[in-house]
């Protein structure tokens, strides 16, 4: 990789889950939101991981996670406490199919590494190197072998720094991430912004919760979303209920420093700006915007032409 005032952080809330066999991409092609085609070999315009989520039926987020694949299968980026809950989740879908599902965050390191310098990726010796599928400013994510991670490490050349540096990074880009951000099993994809960040395949065929999914995508129906605010002063920590006045429009996720992301009702957002009512978190003014991606806008709470 070359050289460069590159930033790395081990993400110890990070997990991993394999999901390998025969039949492994059939099987999570038929569940994930995603469309696991993206990841062919054969396809080298293809991008080298996938973001994705498992839905309830109804339509809400379990579990997000990043995929990549491996020799013999694939690996699924997920946080770390619900790592053993996903192979349970998977497994009940499991049947026939010629899959093994494993938890193996014992036997992987989760790396972030992201800096202004170019930064290859691809294979170093006992890692697996990629773009975050999410955002490209977001950098580079590794997926290293418990017992080589320091030579990964090293390889990769940097500033090693704290995970709430990371963090830092990513509340500033408007990334959401789960758990943090919104609540696993109560929030719609597109609330969590997996329409926005290349999370959701319109295209593909079935997977869990896709009617739901399908139907806030066609009729406009996302009250909701997740987006970047700001404050003049250091922001509470969250989780904490986000006001229009006296009024609760949402809540506070992560923060760092004077940035946070939040969840909240867009259209009374755009009512607050109308009539100059203050939003706030613990008493602390908000300004509310957009991430630098997104194609919605407050007072549309809907992809925008």
């Amino acid at each position: 990789m070359s050289a460069g005032p590159v930033q790395i952080a081990v993400l110890e809330d990070r997990g991993v889950v394999s999901v390998t066999g025969a039949d492994a991409e059939k099987f999570l092609g038929g569940l994930i939101t995603n469309d696991m085609a993206l990841l062919e070999a054969e396809r080298p315009d293809g991008p080298p991981a996938l973001y994705a989520a498992l839905l309830s039926p109804q339509g809400k987020i379990l579990f997000d996670f990043l995929v990549v694949r491996t020799a013999d299968g694939f690996l699924l980026d997920v946080v770390r406490d619900k790592a053993g809950e996903l192979v349970k989740r998977l497994s009940l879908y499991k049947l026939r199919a010629a899959v093994e599902i494993r938890d193996v965050s014992a036997d992987y390191v989760v790396v972030a590494a992201w800096g202004p310098a170019p930064v290859s990726t691809g294979e170093i010796v006992g890692a697996h190197v990629f773009a975050d599928p999410r955002y490209a400013p977001l950098g580079l994510r590794v997926l290293a072998e418990a017992h080589t991670a320091g030579a990964v490490l090293a390889a990769i050349g940097g500033t090693t720094v704290a995970s709430d540096a990371y963090h830092a990074h990513r509340i500033g880009l408007g990334v959401p991430e789960g758990g943090r951000d919104f609540a696993f099993g109560d929030t719609f994809p597109h609330e969590a912004l997996l329409d926005q960040l290349h999370g959701v395949s319109f295209t593909k065929g079935c997977f869990v919760g896709q009617e739901v999914v399908s139907r806030m995508q066609h009729r406009a129906t996302v009250r909701k979303r997740v987006v970047a605010v700001n404050a003049e002063v250091p922001m509470p920590s969250g989780p904490l209920p986000v006001l229009m006045g006296d009024v609760e429009i949402g809540r506070l996720g992560s923060v760092a420093g004077a940035r946070g992301l939040a969840l909240l009702r867009l259209d009374r957002v755009a009512d607050a700006r109308r009539d100059g009512v203050p939003v706030t978190a613990a008493d602390v003014a908000l300004s509310v915007e957009t991430p630098p991606f997104a194609t919605f806008e407050i007072g549309s709470p809907h992809e925008t032409a």
